[in-house]
């Protein structure tokens, strides 16, 4: 681009709601600009601008990009610029925000100097796509997964252009483009067919990178049926895996009109029992009946794995209770006396019923007893 900018008053500045990073936040152009400004102070680090602009003044030879639409100036490129501009020139905007007012005291000589800004003007958005894809995708300020499938997406379907193309302007993989757009048709394909809404999510931001990873997985792929379904395909989801493809995005963002929590609270380990579990009809089954991430995953697994790993996990759970047991139990809690019976009678029973399987399998008939110690 080479364009001379323009001197604006930033008060006639609108955010821009297509922007993919405040668009990860469920922003509408119904969505008041005050809120707007909330969300990026607290979201995006707009106070480091505020003090940078209250200690240096605003950098001239950094010009906001716009673009007019509908009447109004749409600054496509220095929303979080914008926001702390309009803090500074309204601390009323304070109380909105939750903060207090002095931190948007500023001199009459920094007001004055953000009065009016400088402003590059573009025809059309598609004029600044390389600028602001290299700067915020593998640039000096860049997104987080969710913006940058927002904007490659975006460049793909409203552009036409190519995504190797978009993937050499921006200096990314080929693949890694792929994949971002990939999670987000399915995003956007499960709206239209009205199974799923980025506005019904439980939680207070759509969390892109669960999906975005999670489509790397094999068990995910083959229960949404795009294992070989083209990555740069605009509605990937075959027709009879709709059932499917709103049952995942339930679990991983979860729905506040069913009152339901997304079972995945971090990648690692509830994005690999979900792959396991959706391999598995049973497992499957009970996830979606209501049964914990866990228990499903637990089920997926085969008997003898399963029953391994809880015996792993009692030993270890007694080994921590024993090392807490000198200043745990004082000696006068008969209830935690018999919490530990109990357990010795369980763990009993559990080696008595092992242990007979052992013999009958081993052909012996000798006395019972223990025959194995703890290593």
């Amino acid at each position: 681009m080479n364009y001379t900018p323009e001197l604006i008053d930033p008060r006639t500045l609108y955010f821009d709601h297509s922007n993919p990073r405040i668009a990860e936040f469920n922003i509408t152009e119904q969505t008041p600009e005050e809120e707007i400004i909330g969300i990026l102070w607290h979201e995006m680090g707009v106070d480091e601008i505020v003090m940078s602009i209250k200690s240096s003044g605003f950098f001239a030879n950094e010009s906001l990009v716009a673009v007019r639409e509908n009447g109004r100036n749409i600054v496509i490129e220095g929303n979080r610029r914008l926001a702390a501009i309009k803090c500074l020139l309204n601390p009323s905007l304070a109380d909105y925000i939750g903060i207090n007012k002095n931190i948007l005291f500023a001199t009459e000589e920094v007001l004055a100097s953000i009065e009016q800004i400088p402003v590059i003007f573009v025809d059309e958005r598609k004029e600044a796509w390389k600028f602001i894809g290299f700067k915020h995708i593998n640039g000096p300020a860049k997104w987080g997964s969710y913006a940058k499938a927002q904007y490659i997406s975006q460049i793909k379907n409203e552009y036409q252009i190519p995504l190797n193309q978009i993937a050499v302007q921006i200096g990314d993989t080929h693949r890694t483009v792929q994949k971002l757009y990939q999670g987000l048709q399915v995003i956007e394909q499960a709206e239209s067919l009205g199974k799923f809404s980025r506005t019904d999510i439980n939680a207070p931001r759509l969390y892109f990178s669960h999906l975005y990873t999670g489509l790397n997985y094999e068990g995910v792929k083959d229960f949404l049926g795009i294992k070989d379904v083209s990555e740069e395909t605009a509605n990937p989801v075959p027709a009879n895996k709709q059932e499917e493809l709103e049952l995942l995005l339930l679990w991983l963002f979860g729905s506040k009109s069913k009152n339901f929590e997304p079972v995945i609270k971090s990648q690692n380990p509830d994005l690999r029992y979900l792959d396991e579990v959706v391999k598995n009809k049973e497992a499957t089954y009970a996830l979606k009946e209501g049964e914990s991430l866990v228990y499903a995953y637990e089920i997926s697994q085969p008997k003898e794995k399963t029953f391994e790993q809880s015996l792993l996990d009692a030993k270890r759970a007694l080994q921590r209770s024993h090392s807490f047991q000198t200043e745990g139990f004082n000696g006068t809690d008969e209830s935690l006396l018999r919490l530990s019976a109990s357990v010795a009678k369980l763990a009993d029973e559990l080696y008595s019923s092992m242990e007979l399987k052992w013999e009958q399998l081993q052909n012996k008939g000798i006395e019972k007893k223990r025959r194995f110690s703890e290593d």
